[in-house]
């Protein structure tokens, strides 16, 4: 079996996550992502051959009533790289799509890796307070991750 959802079927994983309905078997694991290093969870976890990862998580937020969310992980952190992009599906906004790049060790002075991670959210937001549902709109993410394959330069002598 080959799993390779495109963004609105993520967003609609991730919505019937957050609703606790059933969805069909799925290859997407619920996990404290940022408790771990991106190779340790692809140690931990396997993969369907397509090199990608899939992983639902509750984030964390910097500051108990803030809305910054703390991307430290495992040895390092994850960093934002572009804006959010909107996913729609029949031109309606459903969901977000954020590109991360992992980094070991401490902020500013984190060494680049080669690790990729796409975070999926929802449109709609809801307040975090709750505190008997740990999976809402605006902390449950999920978290597609691969690592990118370095390419050999070629030069050429003149």
């Amino acid at each position: 079996m080959r799993f390779a959802p495109t963004e609105e079927e993520l967003i609609c994983h991730l919505r019937k996550k957050i609703k606790n309905e059933p969805f069909e078997d799925v290859c997407i694991c619920s996990v404290n992502f940022y408790k771990y290093n991106p190779w340790e969870l692809t140690d931990m976890y396997p993969t369907l051959a397509t090199d990608e990862w899939y992983f639902f998580t509750s984030r964390e937020f910097k500051y108990p009533n803030g809305s910054r969310p703390n991307r430290a992980a495992g040895d390092g952190y994850w960093k934002a790289t572009v804006a959010d992009q909107k996913i729609q599906e029949r031109q309606e906004v459903i969901g977000f799509k954020k590109t991360l790049v992992f980094y070991h060790g401490k902020a500013p002075n984190g060494k680049k890796t080669n690790w990729i991670m796409h975070e999926y959210t929802l449109r709609q937001r809801s307040t975090r307070n709750d505190a008997n549902n740990n999976m809402q709109s605006d902390n449950c993410v999920l978290c597609r991750i691969h690592e990118r394959k370095r390419t050999a330069v070629i030069q050429h002598k003149l």
